[in-house]
This record gives C-alpha cells, structure tokens and sequence, in this order.
C-alpha cells in the first residue's frame, strides 16, 4: 500500500499559483513546496508542470532546481519527475559511477513490472539519446556487464502460469551451477533475465526443497568477501522474489553506515511513496523494532526531513 496522503478536487492551476509565490522575493517558501508537491500523485504532479509551463512559459523542474539545494533538492527533483523518467535518471547516476552502484540498475530491472522497465528505457532514450542497454554495454565489463545488459534488456512474460517441469530442472540447471562456484554460467544468467517472476519463484521454491536451503544463501556461499557478481547475482534474486524485504534492507543499511546514505533513503522512499512504502514501513518495524518515520526523523534534518515525512505519511 501507498504511504502518499493526496487531497480530493485539487487544481492544478491552484497549485502551480502556490508553487510560483513559493519562489518569488527573498527566500523561498518550502513549506509551501511541502504542502503541495508532498501531496501529489504523478499524474497531479504532471498537470502541475503543465500548468505551470502555460501560466508562466517557465519550466517548474528547473526552477525548483534553482530555488532549492542539497538533499532537499535532490529529493523534490526525483520526486516531480515522472516515474519512468525518474527511473531513467536513477539509471544514468548510477551508471556514471560503474560497478558501484549496480544495485539501483539491477532494482529498477527486476522490481519495475515489464511495461514499467520499457517505459524506462523509452525515457532514458528520450532524455540522453542513447539507449540504457549500450550505456550499461559500454560502462561495464566482464560478467557484470553481461548480466546487466540482459536484466535491462528483458521483457518478461507477465502471466501467473508456470512450468514445474521446467522449474524443477531449472533449480538443478542453478543448483549445479553454485556449487562447482560457475556463478557466470551463460545458463544462470539466461534464467535470471528471462524467466517470469512466478517462474522464478517456483524455480528458486524449487531449489530450496530439494537442498534444504535457500539460492540467497548459496550464491554468497561461505565466502567472507563474496565478489561483486555474487553480490549482484543475491541482489537480483532478492530483488525479484521479495521487493519489501530488498527494500527495508537497502534502507537498514543505508542508516546503518557512517554517516546516512541520503541517496539510498531518498530513493526507496521517493519511488516508493505511492506504490508499496506502507508494507516496506512494516517489514522495516517487523525486522528492526522501530518506526521507518522516527529513524528518517533522527537521520535527516530540516526541509529534507519534512519532505521524506511528508511521503512517508507523517506529517512532522
């Protein structure tokens, strides 16, 4: 479920009024900016922009981007876009700085629906003139590379009906595969790129009732520094079977490191705020005792903290 609070009967010419009275004269109303953007869905947002472009011939993106700074900016920026757009600028970022963050490239492939991914790549050509897959191709290499080209390129059957038969010998086909520690076998990486993700859920059901373990555990093995591709073969597992639980985890860590991961919190809770934050918030309370809301309040600050509260459904 949804965390973001939307009103009934706004108005978008309303709004983009507020928004331009936000920015004029000296300083700039952000409880203003608050109050609105905090409250819109992105079809809201996108009349919003509109309105705005024809009252003012301005665009509101890059006034916003002006009038606003540091994490705060950062968030309204990713927040007013629309998804697959947002999608597509998360994807260059994380590109830009290569095998470091494949994580937020192997989220948005494997948790976006199949028409989702596609919309993403239709924006990210729209907005850099290129295609995602031959800029993923030319800033990766090796394994990585070949594993992220096809998350990035795939469109899945969408369908809930399944195979046992081939899901049983697909288990086998991955089972083998780890334990000779083939973890770039051209068979893993076909299975993880094109099979749906009911299928992948019997397959890996699968595996775990034949070994008596789970294929997370097993692709980090008992290594105490498993290597990057392991650890985008965990991610993308983990990314297509339980989007709550990946989530929650990505948020756990990024509180848990020295000093807050801010793009990693503005992340889950920018793209998620209108789809299922509300479980993640659960999941997040279930494994670590504590409120999302009270650990974003005492991580952040300022007008970035009120934002995130805002879309996490806790007005400060």
């Amino acid at each position: 479920m949804a965390t973001l609070i939307v009103p009934d009967n706004v108005s978008p010419s309303q709004d983009a009024e507020v928004l331009r009275k936000a920015c004029e004269g000296w300083g700039t109303d952000e409880k203003a900016i608050i109050s609105i953007l905090g409250h819109r869905n992105a079809e809201q947002r996108k009349q919003i922009r509109l309105a705005y472009h024809q009252l003012y011939q301005e665009d509101l993106v890059k006034r916003l981007e002006s009038e606003l700074n540091g994490d705060f900016e950062k968030a309204v920026y990713r927040w007013i876009l629309e998804p697959a757009d947002r999608d597509a600028v998360l994807a260059n970022a994380a590109i830009k700085k290569g095998e470091t963050d494949a994580k937020v490239l192997i989220e948005i492939s494997c948790i976006r629906s199949p028409e989702e991914l596609l919309a993403v790549r239709r924006a990210y050509q729209h907005r850099y003139k290129r295609s995602l897959e031959e800029d993923v191709a030319s800033h990766l290499s090796g394994d990585l590379r070949k594993l992220l080209v096809g998350l990035v390129s795939a469109y899945r059957y969408d369908g809930e009906e399944i195979n046992t038969r081939i899901g049983n010998s697909e288990a086998e086909i991955l089972h083998h595969a780890i334990k000779d520690k083939a973890f770039n076998s051209d068979e893993v990486i076909r299975i993880l790129t094109t099979r749906s993700k009911p299928q992948l859920n019997a397959i890996f059901n699968r595996y775990r009732e034949e070994h008596a373990t789970s294929i997370t555990k097993n692709l980090l093995g008992d290594d105490a520094h498993p290597n990057d591709f392991q650890k985008a073969l965990h991610t993308t597992v983990r990314s297509l079977t339980d989007p709550h639980k990946y989530f929650a985890k990505v948020v756990r860590d990024g509180i848990k490191k020295l000093g807050t991961d801010e793009d990693s919190l503005t992340r889950v809770i920018v793209t998620r705020a209108e789809k299922d934050l509300r479980d993640i918030k659960d999941l997040y309370y279930k494994k670590n005792s504590v409120p999302l809301g009270q650990v974003v309040a005492k991580e952040t600050s300022g007008d970035y903290k009120k934002f995130l509260l805002t879309l996490l459904g806790e007005e400060d």
